[in-house]
């Protein structure tokens, strides 16, 4: 199925329209249309169907039961092709010609920062899943919030699990990218407070060969390597390390050690390789709904998170009251995602209903609880440790 600048809107308006309130079903204007500017292509696509896939669930479930106040909604699912300039050209589409009030799912933390002034200026609001601390420093006037832990928590956590295991001299390979300088200024405080120091290394992204970055690594005769790569990157840096014999841990984020790097190298030269992951809310009813419904076994935590976006902006405009606009999402999401006398729910559908009839909601998700901080953040995310061993992703720990 060709997700590519393909419309989608969702049929299903007359199932279980009797369920909800007078006040839900009231007529609108049209379509509400919601773009999803994900990675189809290009070297961060590795999540990119499931992304599209979970987005095109949230709307089935939101428009069967009429949409929001009796308004279906449109995703509009565009390609970022993992590139800023091609993620610049979408959104402008999305925006000049699609007329969407919101854009969800952004990835690569270069592609959300070229797009968010964008969307700041027309006053639609960007729901991401980058990490790079730059982004929710921009001058965003709220119209930015982001379900993905930040850099400098990624770099925290995987610091110091190099810590724990024992490492003293690290390097990390990172490409130049919007996080590079942050994450080895955030590993290097972690594993300086440990008494250990740390190499930066920042390269040039999409090469054949990383062996004269591996060699200037392994002279300072590192007990750990870690990698901020993308999948292509981190395939390459493996295999270059392997060639050079080196056995040590290596540790990656979960945008460069996850299943598509089982397809890019031997069994062997992934073998012991760590990964840190920002997991999604295994144990949640919303997430064990997902998960049925992709028919898949487990799902990652950007497609959930994907997934929650479009939740979130149903849920903000129907606490609008029908005033389906940015602005409208940026002055009602901090209110449904978390409200402590609310009730929780891990659907739009039920969240829809009691909102419409007065009540107050608190959106848990597929990819976990959604408060956010007063510049977007998103708080308290939960990470899963994995290892490689004989060729399939192990998990060592969730914490």
């Amino acid at each position: 199925m060709n997700l590519n600048r393909r419309n989608l809107l969702v049929a299903g308006a007359s199932i279980g329209l009797a369920s909800l309130p007078t006040a839900l079903l009231a007529q609108g204007s049209g379509p509400i249309k919601i773009g999803v500017l994900i990675p189809l292509t290009g070297g961060t696509s590795q999540f990119g169907a499931t992304m599209g896939k979970a987005a095109q669930l949230a709307a089935e479930e939101i428009n069967a039961v009429g949409g929001v106040r009796g308004r279906k909604i449109e995703v509009i699912i565009d390609d970022d092709q993992s590139n800023p300039e091609a993620a610049v050209r979408a959104a402008r589409k999305l925006i000049d010609v699609d007329k969407v009030i919101a854009i969800c799912g952004t990835y690569a933390s270069s592609v959300t920062s070229a797009v968010a002034p964008l969307c700041w200026e027309s006053k639609t609001m960007l729901m991401t899943a980058s990490g790079a601390d730059s982004i929710t420093a921009l001058p965003h006037q709220g119209y930015i919030v982001r379900s993905s832990p930040t850099s400098s928590l990624q770099g925290t956590r995987i610091a110091e699990f190099a810590v724990e295991h024992g490492a003293k001299n690290v390097v990390f390979l990172v490409p130049q990218a919007p996080f590079a300088q942050l994450y080895i200024d955030v590993i290097t405080n972690v594993v300086g407070k440990a008494g250990g120091k740390v190499m930066g290394i920042i390269y040039e992204d999409k090469k054949a060969s990383y062996r004269t970055e591996v060699d200037r690594a392994l002279k300072a005769n590192p007990d750990a390597i870690l990698m901020g790569g993308y999948v292509p990157d981190s395939a390459v840096i493996l295999k270059d390390l392997f060639r050079a014999g080196y056995d040590k841990p290596r540790i990656g984020l979960s945008f460069g050690i996850n299943p598509k790097t089982l397809e890019a190298v031997p069994n062997e030269v992934s073998e012991g390789v760590y990964s840190l992951v920002p997991t999604a809310s295994v144990n949640s009813q919303a997430y064990k709904r997902l998960v049925s419904k992709m028919k898949v076994e487990a799902l990652d935590a950007y497609s959930c998170q994907v997934f929650d976006h479009i939740n979130l902006v149903a849920l903000a405009l129907t606490r609008a009251s029908g005033d389906a606009t940015g602005t409208a999402i940026r002055d009602n999401v901090k209110q449904v995602s978390h409200d402590a006398q609310g009730k929780v729910v891990d659907s739009a559908v039920e969240g829809m209903k009691l909102l419409a009839s007065g009540s107050r909601v608190n959106y848990d998700g597929a990819s976990g609880p959604l408060e956010f901080a007063e510049n977007g953040d998103v708080k308290g995310v939960f990470f899963r440790y994995e290892q490689i061993k004989a060729g399939k992703i192990i998990v060592t720990k969730t914490a």
